[in-house]
């Protein structure tokens, strides 16, 4: 495939071939400069961002895929950011929730790609943006986020997401430790699955118990939606709900204000990242770390060293 220009790839985007759009993705998570012109010429991401979160074992990808379904069902195009483990020698997703989502593979209008966290604790990777402003360029209306679960450094996908669902299932654990998790917090919507097993009446009563000592109780009250991914059973309530919490966005102004969020956190993030990298650099030109464990300097000269000569550049 012949090189696009950072224009071209917006006309290319909104054709929707696959292959591209996978192309474009992959550029824009291996940063530089050809990522940077890509995405400055593409607008901000429109596209309804929902987050999937909870620990393991609940069966979330499986809940996202019968969600996929509800949605396509609805007319919607739909595409699935999935954030797995990175494998320990390559760096890479290791694919397992491409794999458990192939029931979508033929449909042209379900893309999916796994994203490898890469060590990154909060669930989501520093490129999930950019490649969300992607997948918005190539005309997808809902874009879910499925996070690796890892507990109580998930909540980072509140901060990316306009709805984010928290799943849980009987016996993962009780309504206390819920909150000790901080999904109180976080969730737009608890979606309790595995409804089928015993208990989950209860994990759902404790759930609208604690909902109903939140203070917030002026704005959106999170609903508890009782699903079985494996037969579709509470999907189409789910997705009824997340379409309210979106409308809700919309009237009570909040959609703008978690916008702006979302930005703010991106943009210092990357300032951080940036400056990060040139500090690095300063310290391997001047060969601080080295000259510290010589004597020639103590930490505190080092720190002061590296401040100084990243102000002499500014």
């Amino acid at each position: 495939m012949a090189v696009k220009g950072p224009q071209r790839w917006r006309d290319v985007l909104e054709a929707g071939n696959p292959r591209d759009i996978a192309q474009c993705i992959t550029i824009v998570e291996n940063s530089g400069e050809r990522a940077r012109e890509i995405l400055n010429s593409l607008p901000l991401p429109t596209a309804h961002v929902i987050g999937l979160t909870g620990p393991p074992g609940v069966g979330k990808s499986t809940s996202t895929s019968a969600f996929v379904s509800e949605l396509r069902s609805m007319g919607h195009r739909v595409a699935v950011l999935a954030v797995d483990p990175s494998s320990p020698y390559s760096h890479g997703a290791l694919l397992g929730d491409r794999i458990r989502m192939q029931q979508h593979a033929g449909d042209s209008d379900v893309f999916i790609r796994s994203l490898a966290a890469r060590g990154h604790l909060g669930g989501l990777t520093e490129t999930t943006l950019d490649v969300i402003t992607v997948l918005s360029a190539a005309r997808f209306s809902h874009i879910i986020l499925e996070t690796v679960g890892v507990g109580q450094s998930e909540i980072d996908i509140a901060h990316a997401a306009d709805t984010t669902i928290v799943i849980t299932a009987p016996g993962m654990g009780d309504g206390i430790q819920a909150a000790k998790a901080g999904i109180l917090e976080i969730a737009d919507i608890f979606a309790v699955n595995k409804a089928d097993r015993d208990g989950a009446d209860i994990t759902a009563r404790e759930l609208k118990g604690m909902l109903s000592l939140s203070p917030d109780s002026d704005g959106w009250i999170p609903p508890v939606i009782l699903t079985v991914a494996t037969t579709g059973r509470g999907f189409d309530e789910l997705a009824a709900s997340v379409q309210e919490h979106w409308e809700y966005l919309e009237t009570s102004g909040e959609k703008a204000s978690r916008r702006i969020g979302r930005l703010r956190d991106y943009i210092i993030a990357r300032s951080l990242a940036q400056v990060k990298r040139s500090m690095v650099q300063t310290e391997e030109q001047l060969d601080i770390a080295a000259r510290v464990s010589t004597g020639q300097l103590n930490t505190e000269q080092a720190v002061t060293e590296i401040i100084n000569a990243q102000q002499e550049h500014i």
